[in-house]
């Protein structure tokens, strides 16, 4: 077999001579064509595989009008969920048959509109929104893409198809955990309410209390850190007017338990805390975390199946809603009082 030039990358002409058969050939059988007889694609496959040749995605897009590429655009954070969701989507895709074109954006409209250029620009089939502000939905909105949006948000838009866990009734399921206990004094630490999702749990704990006909102080508006959380459970224990909080998301449960450990305040005995999220490390607190489990990988492996079948000219759903799940660990319990 004669050897191919170790100094660059192996190309398809070099695939066509070891296989024995035309460039032309090799190109069918990239593009999947039908009319390859199967022995010889699988030669040309094992030829492939041996010498390590990887198609150039510009060409075969050139070629095919298909970039088999799907972008991604999330703002730029180091949270648990966006980030899960990420690796889940590109194995997905993979799988798939579909690379991925991913940009990190901040919340800066112009910064948007310039990571939306780079992935259009790369000539994706669908993109995939990870953001979780209404304002990124707006500049979407503007451009006015040709190309099928998944939102991975709670809200449906006109643009885009929505998929995401239930927050609504997920923060519900939360805050009756914690009513069915017997506590009638619950505190909100909430994230902040030009996030979709954060809004969404507030919501979703005001409708319950407001079910329950139980007086509610104004949630504390927060930004989902660990540092929040602790700040928030210091400012509160000045109060010692709950006996339970309800935190949009795990790191500024986090930070509450921190804050409440500092000051010797058993948890659950004096004070139960729930979070969202379910987290890695939510189960391996002290005492381990009452959470809202959102699964981010399925949500994932949701979103490729919903732009292929876009891309594919598939009807699909303009809004999918996957359930949340209360996980019941040590951080609640009924007050210490009943």
């Amino acid at each position: 077999m004669p050897e191919v030039d170790k100094v660059r990358a192996p190309n398809i002409r070099d695939v066509a001579a070891l296989a024995g058969v035309s460039y032309q050939t090799v190109s069918r059988v990239l593009n999947d064509s039908p009319s390859i007889r199967p022995a010889t694609r699988q030669r040309v496959l094992d030829v492939i595989d041996e010498i390590g040749y990887r198609p150039n995605q510009a060409a075969r897009a050139l070629v095919t009008s298909r970039s088999k590429a799907i972008g991604v655009l999330t703002l730029q954070n180091v949270h648990f969920g966006p980030q899960t969701m990420v690796n889940a989507i590109e194995v997905e895709a993979r799988a798939a048959g579909y690379r991925l074109s991913i940009a990190s954006t901040t919340r800066a409209d112009d910064d948007v509109r310039a990571s939306v250029d780079l992935l259009t620009n790369q000539a994706v089939e669908a993109i995939i929104v990870i953001a979780p502000q209404r304002k990124f939905f707006d500049v979407l909105d503007e451009l006015e893409l040709s190309v099928p949006i998944v939102a991975l948000d709670s809200t449906a838009r006109s643009t885009a198809h929505s998929l995401s866990v239930d927050q609504h009734a997920g923060a519900r399921l939360a805050t009756r955990h914690l009513i069915d206990l017997g506590h009638r004094h619950i505190v909100h630490v909430a994230g902040p309410q030009d996030w979709i999702e954060a809004d969404e749990r507030m919501q979703g704990f005001l409708y319950e209390m407001g079910e329950a006909e139980l007086s509610v102080e104004p949630p504390i508006l927060g930004d989902l850190t660990a540092d929040f959380g602790y700040l928030a459970g210091k400012e509160l224990l000045r109060r010692r007017d709950f006996t339970a909080v309800f935190s949009a998301n795990d790191l500024m449960a986090v930070g509450l338990l921190h804050a409440f450990r500092e000051a010797d305040v058993d948890v659950p005995r004096e004070v139960s805390v729930v979070g969202f999220d379910d987290s890695p490390t939510a189960a391996h607190l002290w005492p381990p975390l009452t959470t809202v489990r959102q699964d981010f990988e399925l949500i994932g492996r949701r979103a490729v199946e919903l732009v292929v079948a876009e891309i594919a000219g598939r009807t699909v759903a303009d809004r999918t809603l996957l359930p949340a799940e209360l996980i019941v660990r040590g951080s609640t319990d009924r007050p210490w009082f009943l």
